[in-house]
């Protein structure tokens, strides 16, 4: 995250008040797990690998549409906003708890992801059984756990806001939680379904950006704070129109980053979402535009390599020449453009006062110009 980008997170106690609940709750936790039994304390440390290395974007979007719709820092508003964030952070946990099972993942900002953690435990402790069986299911039972954690500082956030307020931001709590578990499981059809129709995989695509990604990112942690502020439902319905593509240009940008991203930088092996066979918006362009121009070497190097667990570094590279080459990675960027255009316009219409609305605006640009 760039430095300007940090020094806005950093601002008026967020990261440091969002943390603070964080590490409250782990030690809540440690001490909950302990009381079970000791065998349980590395699900506690790897709770707390996971909450270490997360931007806190979420928790910002939240923030600062709460300050741009009213809130004022200080008192027991801003400390129920701050655990918001915090229930925010620990709902993304638990996704990529989930989500790295789900996608075979190996690596996670830089480190070992926490089911071949607990497999490679398991295998190191020799315990009976199958380690890859046992490391996914306690990184399951993690994600669990971080939901469970998620729902107990959202209610503990609520339970000091106006009733009114409070109702607002539960409904756009649970609506949020619902979209990613569909848009989960829409991503896991679209990797299991036969190639077909180009139109039809970019609007699949599109779906599973939109409700596993777009809102939950962007919108709903916009909609979120202002909820919590006690914005009308005009206000509300400005965010979702400001969140909504500057969320979609979010993923988009991450999907870009997952095959031509640094992995010095991203923590994820290059290609990654390749060997994972996701049926990304920039995968469903290069094919229509392969189809289109009669290709058939780049059809078919596409629909056989993309989900090819065993590409190596020369297969990715072969594929991602084929991106390029088709004309989708340019397609993809200027997709991201307009959508970013759409977000800064509906955020100039909004009129939020200072300094929120400069928060709001570099908050944005760092979501689709980052390069992690």
């Amino acid at each position: 995250m760039p430095p300007e980008t940090l020094a806005l997170v950093d601002r008026e106690n967020l990261r440091a008040g969002v943390d603070a609940a964080l590490a409250r709750h782990v030690s809540r936790l440690s001490g909950t797990v302990s009381a079970v039994s000791p065998d349980a304390a590395p699900l506690v440390d790897a709770v707390q690998r996971m909450l270490a290395g997360g931007k806190r974007l979420r928790a910002a979007f939240c923030y600062w549409s709460w300050r741009a719709h009213g809130g004022e820092p200080g008192g027991d508003a801003e400390r129920a906003v701050l655990r918001a964030g915090a229930a925010l952070e620990l709902f993304q946990a638990a996704a990529l708890f989930h989500d790295d099972v789900m996608d075979d993942s190996s690596t996670r900002r830089g480190l070992p992801t926490a089911h071949l953690v607990f497999a490679e435990r398991h295998a190191s402790q020799r315990y009976r059984g199958a380690a890859r069986r046992f490391g996914d299911g306690a990184a399951i039972l993690l994600g669990d756990l971080a939901l469970v954690a998620s729902e107990e500082e959202m209610s503990a956030a609520l339970a000091t806001v106006e009733p009114g307020a409070a109702r607002a931001a539960r409904e756009v709590f649970d609506l949020m939680r619902t979209e990613v578990t569909v848009g989960q499981y829409l991503d896991l059809l679209a990797q299991a379904m036969p190639w077909g129709d180009p139109s039809a995989d970019e609007r699949r695509a599109r779906d599973v950006v939109r409700a596993k990604s777009a809102r939950y990112s962007v919108e709903h942690p916009l909609t979120l704070g202002a909820a919590l502020a006690g914005a009308d439902e005009t206000a509300l319905a400005g965010c979702r129109e400001v969140g909504l593509p500057l969320g979609e240009a979010f993923q988009l940008r991450d999907d870009l980053l997952g095959v031509l991203g640094d992995p010095g930088t991203t923590g994820k092996p290059a290609g990654d979402d390749l060997r994972e066979g996701k049926r990304t918006v920039l995968v469903a362009r290069a094919l229509a535009r392969a189809d289109a121009a009669g290709d058939r070497a780049a059809v078919d190097a596409l629909t056989r390599g993309v989900g090819d667990p065993s590409l190596d570094e020369q297969g990715v590279a072969r594929l991602t020449e084929v991106l390029v080459g088709t004309g989708a990675v340019a397609e993809v960027e200027q997709l991201i453009a307009d959508l970013t255009g759409r977000a800064f316009a509906a955020i100039d219409a909004r009129g939020w006062p200072e300094p929120a609305r400069e928060a709001l605006t570099a908050l944005a640009r760092a979501a689709v110009e980052r390069s992690a």
